[in-house]
């Protein structure tokens, strides 16, 4: 292949991937006037439709509530933007010459300014609709900010346009007076007599023709071409003197040696993108240099061409690593997606599933950080889509908690009403009303929900001071109880004695039985002990009468089951008796299945909190049991005479 060819390639190749500074590119300007021109009223109109016709269709949003986050778009960080916010970058834009109006720039202010534009809306037709309007009558207020908007994004326009104009007018006389560069050196070329003294002046011009600026996109290689055949075809009539030819190709290749080490260099930089970028450096530094010895051009652009290859090879195959990089974090995005999107929020009710489902949405925001970039087109879709599922949540966590903080309002306002009232009776003699009084204060509040944790031990000790307060001057106000109680604790004692020597004696069955039931009779029959004894005497009691039992194999209950069926048996004909008796069992039944409530409730009630809940919750605790083994007996014989009747 010719050395002209080889040039023509190459310098494609580096016109190609150059970066341009200064130069509008078609492409981009096309993409800014196509943003510059849209008809926002239309997409007013059409957002302003889909929110009349469908809620669930609402347009995503850019800014993310408090624990979303993204690459660009971490939203605990990066503030929200307002549509002044909008204009006021427009504005910033317009006071320029034009330069720095970009697609991607006018196509996010675009984009942020109608979302924000629909979220507007989507606010109106909430209000419309929540003042009792039909959904479908909506028409939506048109944002004051859109007019300027729209004259804004006009003036974008022209000044665009105006740039334009300015920079392809530059690139004209530029073109034009390369053109006249190359007519000139050609021109010195074919004066092959007078070649040696236009020298100095083929030296100007090539610098001329380096300083001058861009040209259209489109003659840059032909005309690049064309300079170069030019001073290669100069510097082949060239007839200086050898020693001075020689030095200037020797100077050239020198320089060009460096390009080519330098290029090798750069096939091991870890950055392939820098090594890229320095790599269209070094071309447009050859560009540059003069020509070499002939012997030599060939060899020396192998060398250098050779390098550039094998960078622009890891350049491409990095970008199609990236690639598939782009792949596995978009199916990655999705996945998140669909993670938040599955959460029901209907079924979120209770404290304890809010912060559950909120511990899943913060670990999906965790893991969205961790995630590189998918493709441009779909990591914006998919930000949007994760940005506006996680907004939903929040927004609907927010007015949960709202509304239980407004409940649990309430709740202390109905606590501290019995607080009141419980301090009120703080200093009553009524004994026996005040304390009934106080129960019921205590079954009221077990009613009432929960309070913030802020006010909830604050408002108990205060219920529990009134109580304990009145409890305890009952307390002192019955000494002659404690003195029948220290006699009755001292009987039971006894009585306990009594039983643990029939349990050490080898006593006949039914002298044991009839004793042992004796002084289970008295022991019903003496009164209450002090209160810090009650319990350690009756699991006393329990236990040896436990031993009693399962010594001399005494089944209590299965015997008044069995003298209750002889009695139902002996009635069985008289239909009368049997229902007065089932009657008897069932008012019997719902007095301690409601004395059973009353119990169970106090028991929910004390807590090891009061100074006297550990002692009288052993004391509840036995009675519940009692009630229970009751009801359950009562239910028996209720079945029992049930099955006579039918």
């Amino acid at each position: 292949m010719s050395r002209c060819v080889f040039i023509t390639v190459i310098t494609t190749i580096i016109l190609l991937t150059m970066e341009s500074h200064e130069k509008v590119n078609p492409a981009e300007q096309q993409a800014v006037d196509q943003l510059l021109t849209t008809d926002a009223t239309n997409e007013v109109a059409e957002a302003a439709a889909m929110y009349a016709t469908d809620e669930s269709s609402k347009p995503e949003q850019e800014e993310m509530s408090v624990e979303v986050a993204g690459e660009e778009e971490v939203a605990d960080v990066s503030p929200a933007i307002t549509i002044p916010d909008i204009i006021k970058r427009l504005n910033e834009l317009a006071a320029g010459d034009g330069s720095a109006i970009t697609p991607d720039e006018i196509g996010k202010l675009k984009q942020q300014f109608y979302n924000l534009v629909n979220e507007t809306m989507a606010e109106q037709r909430d209000e419309f609709v929540a003042a009792g309007n039909d959904a479908e009558a909506f028409t939506p207020i048109p944002v004051e900010e859109e007019q300027t908007f729209k004259e804004l994004m006009n003036r974008l326009k022209e000044l665009r346009n105006q740039y334009r104009a300015r920079v392809e007018a530059e690139q004209a006389r530029n073109l034009e007076r390369k053109r006249e560069i190359i007519a000139e050196i050609n021109t010195m070329a074919d004066d092959t007599d007078n070649v040696n003294r236009h020298y100095p002046r083929a030296k100007e011009l090539q610098t001329e023709f380096k300083e001058t600026g861009e040209v259209p996109q489109q003659d840059n290689t032909q005309i690049w071409k064309a300079f170069q055949d030019a001073v290669e075809h100069f510097y082949d009539q060239w007839k200086v003197n050898k020693e001075l030819r020689d030095y200037d190709f020797k100077k050239n290749l020198s320089e060009k040696q460096l390009l080519i080490d330098e290029a090798k260099a750069l096939t091991q930089e870890a950055d392939v993108v820098t090594a890229f970028r320095r790599l269209q450096e070094l071309h447009e530094k050859w560009r540059g240099i003069g020509p070499v010895a002939k012997d030599l051009r060939e060899e020396i652009w192998t060398s250098f061409k050779d390098a550039s290859a094998e960078i622009n090879k890891r350049y491409q195959a990095f970008f199609e690593e990236r690639k598939q990089r782009e792949q596995v974090n978009e199916a990655a995005k999705t996945a998140l997606c669909d993670r938040i999107e599955a959460i029901d929020i209907a079924q979120l009710s209770t404290y304890s599933a809010w912060n559950q489902a909120t511990e899943t949405i913060l670990e999906a925001q965790k893991e969205w950080k961790t995630l590189g970039y998918a493709s441009r087109k779909a990591n914006n879709q998919l930000f949007s889509r994760f940005r506006a599922c996680c907004d939903a949540f929040f927004a609907a966590k927010g007015e949960f908690f709202r509304s239980m903080k407004s409940s649990m309002a309430d709740n202390l306002a109905a606590k501290t009403r019995l607080c009141e009232q419980a301090e009120a009776l703080v200093d009553s003699t009524d004994w026996r009303k005040t304390t009934d009084t106080l129960v019921a204060l205590q079954k009221q509040w077990k009613d009432i929900g929960a309070v913030s944790k802020k006010h909830s031990d604050a408002i108990w000790q205060r219920f529990m001071t009134a109580c304990n307060t009145f409890f305890d001057r009952k307390k002192h106000a019955t000494t002659d109880v404690r003195r029948t109680e220290q006699a009755n604790l001292k009987a039971k004692k006894a009585i306990i004695a009594e039983l643990n020597a029939l349990n050490t004696e080898d006593t006949d069955r039914a002298e044991a039985i009839a004793r042992i039931n004796d002084l289970r009779a008295r022991w019903q029959e003496t009164g209450h002990v002090p209160f810090r004894e009650k319990d350690k005497i009756h699991d006393t009691y329990r236990e040896v009468v436990r031993q009693l039992f399962d010594r001399y194999d005494i089944h209590e209950k299965r015997a008044r089951m069995d003298s209750f069926q002889n009695s139902i048996d002996s009635i069985s004909d008289d239909k009368a008796k049997l229902l007065r008796e089932r009657d008897r069992l069932m008012r019997a039944y719902e007095g301690r299945k409601s004395e059973l409530a009353t119990y169970e409730n106090n028991l929910s009630f004390l807590s090891a909190r009061s100074s006297k809940g550990a002692s009288m919750l052993g004391e509840l605790e036995r009675n519940i049991e009692r009630l229970k083994n009751s009801l359950g007996e009562l239910e028996s014989k209720i079945r029992l005479i049930d099955g006579k009747l039918s």
